[in-house]
C-alpha cells in the first residue's frame, strides 16, 4: 500500500500570537484505495454470463450492478375519483380504503400491514389504496383531514374510519365486525 505524506503544524499559545513556531512534524498516512471484497468463486450459469456482457449493468472493475425489475406486482391496487362508485361504493363485498399520501411516513408503514390484510382477507373484503394528492374530490367528500385514515364500506356507505399508523389488531378487529 503506498504511504502519502502529511505534514502538521502544532498550535500553540504561542502560534496564535504574531511569532509562530516553524516547528514541523511529518506523519506517513496509508492512501485510501476504496473498499475492496473478497473474490467468491460463483458458477456461471448462461444468463449470469450474458448478463455479465451488458455494458449498462457492469460497473467500474467490471462488477455486476443489481437493478430494480420494473415489473414489481402492487398487492393494494389504487382507485381514483373516476374509478370510486365503481370499485367501492358497488362492491359486493366488503372494501377497506386506505386513504394516504406517498410524502406521509405513516402512509407508509401502515401499507406493509394493509398488503397482509388483503391477502388474508382476499375473497372477503376487497383492499384499495386512494392518493388523496390525487383524488382529492373523494377524500374531501369523506372529510379526510389526518392521513393515513382507513375506511371500511359495506353496501355502498361508509361503516367505519380509523385514523393514524395502527396496529394490525386494531384493523382486524375493525374488518371482523363486516364480514
Amino acid at each position: 500500500m503506498a504511504a502519502a505524506s502529511v505534514t502538521l503544524t502544532p498550535i500553540t499559545a504561542a502560534a496564535s500570537s504574531s511569532l509562530a513556531s516553524d516547528r514541523r512534524i511529518s506523519v506517513k498516512l496509508p492512501e485510501f484505495r476504496g473498499l475492496k471484497s473478497k473474490p467468491r468463486s460463483v458458477s456461471l450459469t448462461q444468463s449470469s454470463r450474458s448478463l455479465s456482457r451488458d455494458p449498462r449493468r457492469i460497473g467500474r472493475g467490471g462488477r455486476i450492478f443489481c437493478e430494480a425489475q420494473e415489473t414489481a406486482v402492487d398487492a393494494v391496487p389504487s382507485v381514483n375519483d373516476e374509478q370510486w362508485q365503481s370499485v367501492v361504493l358497488d362492491s359486493e363485498v366488503p372494501v377497506l380504503v386506505e386513504f394516504w399520501a406517498p410524502w406521509c411516513g405513516p402512509c407508509r408503514m401502515i401499507l406493509p400491514i394493509i398488503e397482509e390484510l388483503s391477502r388474508e382477507y382476499a375473497g372477503k373484503l376487497k383492499c384499495y389504496k386512494l392518493n388523496t394528492d390525487e383524488s382529492p374530490n373523494v377524500a374531501t367528500r369523506y372529510g379526510i383531514r389526518s392521513i393515513p385514515t382507513v375506511m371500511i364500506f359495506k353496501g355502498g356507505e361508509k361503516k367505519d374510519a380509523v385514523i393514524g399508523a395502527v396496529p394490525r389488531s386494531t384493523l382486524t378487529s375493525c374488518i371482523e365486525k363486516f364480514l
